[in-house]
């Protein structure tokens, strides 16, 4: 299968951990119906933990791009692109007390996929035709990782604490810190990201109506 022949403009979006990357997502799928935009996320593909890489201290990191199914990923986005549909089970995040569901993509005229490497891949990198980071000072994202992996995920916070300073840091400035010139728009998100979203959603319904 060829992405060339397809019809389906491309958006990549990345950002380290904590900056908002969900959030920001969340707020563009609320103006936007399924047959508008398709959103394919990286979350979804994290490798089962027992075959995620462990550190120098036997920690599992799951802030490698390794600890990603790249190519099923890579390859549900050629078949979106090619008017195909997509099937997969929902990624928990190793938490217990939350039920796996089917997570079921159709293919759209804007396809937006999301995650810490969507950039770091070239032949992801290459397939987007809009590219969009979005940034957040060390203590905002520290801030939302705690939050986020307290609640959400069930994490205690030395394991957060732990995981943001061995893991998190170091993958973002290996991953997506280098690709700050290469992007095409940074949305800073200290404080709201609400100028960057509505800037990018008159884009989208512009883009829907050509």
């Amino acid at each position: 299968m060829s992405l060339k022949n397809s019809n389906s403009f491309i958006i990549g979006i990345s950002g380290g951990s904590g900056s908002g990357k969900t959030s920001f997502i969340r707020d563009i799928k609320e103006h936007f119906s399924k047959e508008q935009i398709c959103f394919l996320s990286q979350d979804d593909y994290y490798k089962p933990r027992e075959l995620q890489k462990e550190d120098e201290n036997g920690i599992k990191n799951f802030d490698l791009p390794e600890s990603i199914e790249m190519d099923e990923f890579y390859f549900d986005l050629v078949k979106l692109t090619n008017g195909m549909s997509v099937e997969r089970p929902e990624y928990t995040f190793n938490n217990e007390n939350k039920n796996p569901g089917m997570i079921h993509l159709d293919p759209a005229p804007i396809i937006i996929v999301e995650g810490l490497f969507v950039f770091y891949e070239p032949k992801l990198f290459n397939l987007l035709d809009l590219k969009i980071l979005i940034h957040a000072s060390d203590t905002q994202k520290i801030i939302r990782r705690i939050k986020r992996d307290r609640v959400e995920r069930n994490y205690p916070l030395e394991d957060v604490l732990y995981r943001y300073e061995h893991h998190v840091l170091p993958s973002f400035e290996t991953y997506i810190f280098p690709f700050f010139n290469k992007v095409d728009i940074v949305i800073n998100n200290n404080k709201s990201f609400d100028m960057g979203k509505e800037m990018l959603n008159a884009f989208l319904r512009n883009r829907l109506h050509m």
